[in-house]
């Protein structure tokens, strides 16, 4: 079973979409599902000293531009444990370009945390937790001498499309439902 391509990426999309956790918040080194074989690697330990601000992951069956899934961030009040599937409600997106690929970035909540109940968009998140996001993703590789561009956070709908992009790249690429 290779998660990416055997797992549902739920029933509800792009409303209501199952992540795929690889990095759990809090976390400073970057697992992330081989796509040969579906098992979890260690890809490295952060050279900066930060760590994920939210539990990081991707969405099954999608296919973007750099060769990987769709990635997804979800908050939420639990850290969550490598290859979990949690139901996330995507409430925005933040476009984003790493080392000259563009590599959007999913912002959602967790569905099934109450804390996250009145949280149905990007702007109904408190301003400094934009901030820790947009700031962690801009220095992250720093010291390992790589570029990226952060752009501006972008609304649901938005996240939608590239959501559904993202399916329809998948099916034009594998061929699979």
């Amino acid at each position: 079973m290779n998660p990416w391509h055997d797992i549902s990426p739920g029933d509800k999309t792009p409303d209501i979409v199952h992540a795929l956790i690889e990095i759990p918040r809090f976390s400073k080194t970057k697992f992330e599902v081989d796509k040969a074989s579906g098992l979890l690697k260690v890809d490295r330990v952060l050279y900066s000293s930060v760590h994920y601000p939210t539990n990081y992951g991707f969405i099954p069956k999608s296919y973007c531009g750099d060769g990987d899934p769709l990635d997804i961030l979800v908050l939420g009040q639990a850290d969550v444990y490598p290859l979990s599937i949690m139901r996330a409600r995507p409430i925005g997106y933040m476009p984003m370009i790493d080392q000259g690929d563009a590599d959007d970035k999913i912002i959602a909540v967790h569905a099934d945390d109450p804390e996250m109940n009145e949280i149905q968009s990007i702007k109904d998140l408190r301003p400094h937790s934009l901030k820790e996001i947009r700031n962690f993703f801009e220095i992250y590789k720093g010291l390992e001498g790589k570029k990226i561009e952060v752009q501006d956070f972008r609304d649901k709908a938005a996240a939608h499309t590239v959501i559904l992009e993202a399916f329809k790249y998948y099916q034009e690429t594998f061929g699979k439902k």
